[in-house]
């Protein structure tokens, strides 16, 4: 059952316990935290802050849900509806909290609309190369 939760409810809890105040500095000025900088060799200055992060984190993630998404089991199904409520619960927030409307969270809500297509469109093309028909 643990493997049927989407792995994008990570980067949702997270952006809730920095928008709440719980990772520090408080609200959403702490996505705006930079993490590293570095100097690039033409001298300009590249900046990475906590927001682009969480938008990594949630890439690397989408990633493992569309491997996980090939596979045939009772599993699957669950994960593709448990996938589409996070997507729901996503959208609900971003329309109805004034903190959720910012680019992260957006770009964080379209991942997880890619994982819900990608996953359907994954699961059904696995299963249709499953289906043999018998003489």
């Amino acid at each position: 059952m643990i493997a049927a939760i989407p792995l994008l409810i990570l980067p949702f809890v997270l952006y809730n316990l920095g928008m709440t105040g719980v990772l520090g500095s408080g609200g959403v000025p702490v996505f705006d935290n930079t993490v590293m900088a570095l100097t690039m060799l033409s001298g300009a200055v590249w900046t990475m802050n906590v927001g682009d992060l969480l938008i990594v984190i949630a890439l690397v993630l989408l990633f493992v849900e569309i491997l996980k998404a090939t596979r045939v089991s009772s599993k699957a199904l669950m994960d593709h509806l448990l996938s589409m409520v996070l997507f729901i619960v996503f959208l609900v927030e971003f329309l109805l909290v004034a903190n959720a409307a910012t680019h992260v969270f957006f770009i964080l809500m379209t991942i997880s609309f890619i994982d819900v297509i990608a996953g359907f469109s994954v699961s059904m093309r696995t299963a249709s190369r499953d289906v043999s028909i018998g003489l």
